[in-house]
């Protein structure tokens, strides 16, 4: 990858944090390292990370709460964080997500994938940066501040239901199959069997009132995000 970038390394287990930036600056990375919540919290607003590992279980604050706290934080909501965890269960990597992870790792782990997924992390983070905005109709998605602007009006999203509605409209006029959607947006494995799609499109189209029409399901393949007099005239 061009340039250097900075992980913070967040893990209350001395031997495998080290023994992961070790491996970090193996590969090319600089590395800065945490051992709690709150010092997790201080060391990404003193080094501005490029990317943060991030142990759920440690102490202070957990991860959960850490990755929340940093997305709520418009100085620090585009870092790419991914959970490290040895809870591996599919319920547990959902929650992760939804608190606003880019990916999860399940311990224990095979260092060259991690390596893998930040060099994949980071290659997303940056390709964001190079597409800032997209327009569709009354929609306006500005990724880098992960905001949606409807009629001029700022919607709030939280960050999945953000990318869940961006990923659609990157493609609109196309049906985007939910397995598809599972690994964009969730990071799962396709075959992944869960409601979370739905309960997010729900939630997501229920914010989008008078346009809500703009996100269809097509029952039994994923779903479209396409004008709605577009849609009736295909019924017709």
């Amino acid at each position: 990858m061009d340039g250097t970038y900075l992980i913070l390394v967040a893990d209350d287990n001395d031997d495998l944090r080290q023994l992961v930036a070790s491996n970090l600056r193996r590969s090319g990375f600089e590395t800065v390292e945490a051992r709690n919540g709150l010092e997790t919290l201080h060391m990404v607003r003193y080094h501005r990370p490029d990317a943060v590992l991030l142990d759920i279980m440690m102490p202070g604050r957990d991860g959960l709460q850490v990755c929340e706290e940093l997305r709520s934080d418009e100085d620090t909501k585009q870092i790419p964080i991914m959970m490290l965890t040895a809870k591996g269960e599919v319920e547990d990597r959902i929650i992760g997500l939804e608190a606003g992870a880019d990916d999860y790792l399940s311990k224990p782990f095979i260092l060259k994938e991690l390596i893998l997924r930040v060099q994949v992390m980071l290659r997303r983070s940056s390709a964001t940066g190079r597409v800032p905005e997209l327009k569709i109709g009354p929609f306006q998605f500005d990724v880098i501040g992960t905001k949606l602007t409807l009629d001029g009006q700022v919607t709030d999203l939280p960050l999945l239901e953000f990318k869940l509605l961006h990923l659609l409209a990157a493609r609109s006029g196309r049906v985007v199959e939910r397995g598809i959607i599972l690994q964009e947006v969730w990071g799962l494995d396709p075959r992944t069997v869960t409601r979370t799609i739905d309960t997010h499109a729900r939630r997501a189209r229920g914010k989008l009132g008078e346009h809500s029409a703009w996100v269809q399901t097509v029952r039994g393949i994923g779903f479209i995000f396409k004008e709605p007099e577009a849609l009736v005239a295909e019924v017709r």
